[in-house]
This record gives C-alpha cells, sequence and structure tokens, in this order.
C-alpha cells in the first residue's frame, strides 16, 4: 500500500499532539484533547480543522458563463446563475441518477471554485477532464493550497481579528481576504452545522494562518472524531456512507440542491447525467428515503445496522449508513435508509444489534438546530 500523504500542517498537528490516522490517503488529525471535547468547542466557542486533504479545482474558460453552462452537463445544479462572490452545493451524477460524489461550487470572478471530496479526488478530475475539455474549459487541480475549516459561535469574532471583512460575510458568500499577509478564498460554510468559515490559502501561508488563529482565545484545534459527530448531529451526509453511486438526491433528501431552472418546466430542465430518473423522482417521490434515527437507550446504532419493522420476524426493511453518540443532543442520533412509507416522524422500528433487536425511532433531520449566518 502508498504511504499516506503528509498534510502541510503535519508538523503542527504533531506539534499539538494530534492522534495521527490514515485517511483517504492522507495521514490526518483524528483528535488532540479528546473527541467529546473538541465537540463542544465548535458547538460553544470555535474550533480549527484541517481539511487540506479535499480537492480544490479551478475551472475556466473563455468567459464564466462558458464554463457554468459546460458543468451543467455534468451537475444538477444551477451554476449559470450562481452570481459571483457566490457558493452552492452540489454533486455529480451518473447516468443511473447515483451520486458520484458531493462538492461544492463557488463563483469567483471569472473562474469556478470546485471543493471535491478527498476520497473521490482522482475520479472526480476524471469526470471533469471528460465533460469539459472537449468543450474548451480548462480543468486545473491545485496542488500547492492548503483548505482550513473555522468552525462555530465565535469563529467569526476570531477570523473578524485578522480582517474585519469576515464580519460582513452572509451563509454562502465568498470573499476574497487577508489573513495573516496571505490572500485568503474564504467562504462562509462548513461541515458542522455551526456558523464558520472555509479558508483557502497558499501552501506556505498555512501554518502563519493556523498559529495566528489558534493563539485567539477562543479557538482550538479539532480533529475528524468531531468532524463526523458535528455533521452527523447536523444530519450532514458522508460520501462512500450516506450517499454513493447507487443513492439518488431525491432518496438522500438532497432535492432542495436541485434549483428550479434545472427542473421539469425550468429554463435549463434536465441535460445532467440520469436527469430522467431524477426529474421523475422529484415529481413522484422515491421509493427510500433518508431519515434521521434515535435509538432508545445510551448505546448508539453503528453504520451497517439492519432495521426491521418488528421485533421479531420478517426480513430488513433499511439499514443505518451513519450512527454514533451526539455530545450535544446528549444520546445516540444516526442516520439510514427506510421505505418511503415508514419515513415519518416518530416511526417505531427495530435495529439489529449484535444479534438482539432494539428500539429506535424515526426523527427529523437535523438533530442540533444549525447556526449558520443567513
Amino acid at each position: 500500500m502508498a504511504e499516506a500523504q503528509r498534510l502541510t500542517l503535519d508538523s503542527l498537528h504533531r506539534e499539538l499532539g494530534a492522534r495521527m490516522v490514515d485517511f483517504a490517503g492522507f495521514s490526518m488529525p483524528l483528535q488532540y484533547a479528546g473527541i467529546m471535547a473538541e465537540h463542544t468547542q465548535a458547538r460553544e466557542r470555535a474550533a480549527l480543522f484541517d481539511v487540506s486533504h479535499m480537492g480544490q479545482v479551478l475551472v475556466r474558460a473563455a468567459d464564466v458563463d462558458a464554463a457554468a453552462r459546460a458543468l451543467e452537463g455534468l451537475v444538477p445544479q444551477d451554476v449559470l446563475g450562481l452570481r459571483d462572490g457566490r457558493q452552492r452545493y452540489g454533486f455529480f451524477t451518473n447516468d443511473t441518477g447515483g451520486i458520484e460524489d458531493d462538492l461544492m461550487i463557488a463563483r469567483r470572478g471569472d473562474v469556478l471554485f470546485l471543493v471535491v471530496n478527498a476520497s473521490r479526488r482522482t475520479e472526480d478530475e476524471a469526470i471533469l477532464r471528460a465533460g469539459l475539455e472537449p468543450a474548451g474549459v480548462k480543468v486545473t487541480l491545485l496542488s500547492d493550497r492548503a483548505l482550513l475549516a473555522l468552525q462555530g459561535p465565535c469563529a467569526q469574532a476570531a477570523l473578524a481579528t485578522l480582517d474585519p471583512r469576515a464580519g460582513e460575510m452572509r451563509f454562502m458568500e465568498t470573499a476574497t481576504l487577508d489573513l495573516a499577509g496571505a490572500e485568503a478564498w474564504v467562504s462562509r460554510s462548513g461541515y458542522t452545522g455551526e456558523d464558520g468559515y472555509e479558508i483557502s490559502v497558499p501552501a506556505g501561508a498555512a501554518e502563519p494562518l493556523a498559529r495566528a488563529l489558534l493563539d485567539h482565545p477562543d479557538v482550538a484545534p479539532a480533529g475528524l472524531g468531531a468532524r463526523d459527530s458535528l455533521r452527523l448531529e447536523a444530519g450532514l451526509c458522508l460520501y462512500g456512507q450516506d450517499i454513493d453511486a447507487a443513492t439518488t438526491p431525491v432518496e438522500a433528501g438532497l432535492g432542495w440542491a436541485i434549483q428550479p431552472a434545472r427542473r421539469e418546466g425550468g429554463a435549463r430542465a434536465g441535460g445532467f447525467p440520469g436527469a430522467a430518473r431524477i426529474l421523475a423522482e422529484l415529481r413522484d417521490g422515491a421509493a427510500r428515503a433518508r431519515v434521521g434515527l434515535r435509538p432508545e437507550g445510551r448505546a448508539p446504532m453503528r453504520a451497517g445496522v439492519a432495521l426491521y419493522e418488528a421485533e421479531a420476524g420478517g426480513d430488513p426493511v433499511g439499514a443505518v449508513t451513519s450512527g454514533g453518540f451526539g455530545p450535544t443532543v446528549g444520546a445516540p442520533v444516526a442516520m439510514g435508509y427506510v421505505p418511503d412509507r415508514l419515513a415519518r416522524q416518530g416511526q417505531p422500528l427495530w435495529g439489529e444489534v449484535r444479534g438482539r433487536r432494539m428500539p429506535v425511532a424515526v426523527s427529523d433531520l437535523p438533530f442540533v438546530k444549525p447556526g449558520y449566518k443567513r
């Protein structure tokens, strides 16, 4: 097996006492002070995550509208209508309507800036090159930039000490800020359900910026463990667990991310892979749905737990895709897929854990109210 790649901030993580693990081909910090403490830090103050393993991609053409039109052939999102200084959540789809990856799409002047999952960097680059380059659109995978995520209710105050313009931004807005002497591409977004920012900087500027942020009394480092528990409480999907190439956006509860322009009757309806199935499901509904799950008691139900409609007998009706203990909720939480007829708040189900069926109820998502700055 290939040796895990080291992040630009690898030495800083080790200096801070991080427990390192291999993730998506990278050596990543799992935790520093502990997952529970780092989770609470993000919910109550501000946590700094190194997410430089994510893929950063520039897409450009003779004009940005040409690049947007071409990208709309790969995603169901309204990219052409994306205003400068804004970003939106999207996903690559395949011919059967499944999700090949989810990503963020930002318009930055005359280019589109994409952030894709680390585990899908190679596949996403291939999708982009095959779909865009024949149309004269240039695709550049950036290898010289780091990506930091500052998340939590104190994130604005901390970042504004470096550039006051950070406080003027709203959720899903982007801006170029001057942070610790570096030109930073910043979005007000994140993967925790909290207010916060994602910050792309040249690799050489990452450590001075990280140290400057960590000098703030309300900021502390956090790793993959807290990132996962935070996103689960926020009801956000992890690619490869909650969504994959066999899961459609409608099944996953992500239909909200397909704008009217790309739907039936819209100005540019369809035209993306799997459009026939996805548009039909938007109109008629899907056979199954992603739901929140609240197990009874204190024992979590992890990914892979089979779900049943009755305490005894019968075949599984679904499965847990993500699960664990929710530190903010103070109880186990999970997500999974069930038939649409069972996807209602309070529906009782049974999860089979170590050969025993335990009660669990369908729950609305998210488990924790988002703290985004609208």
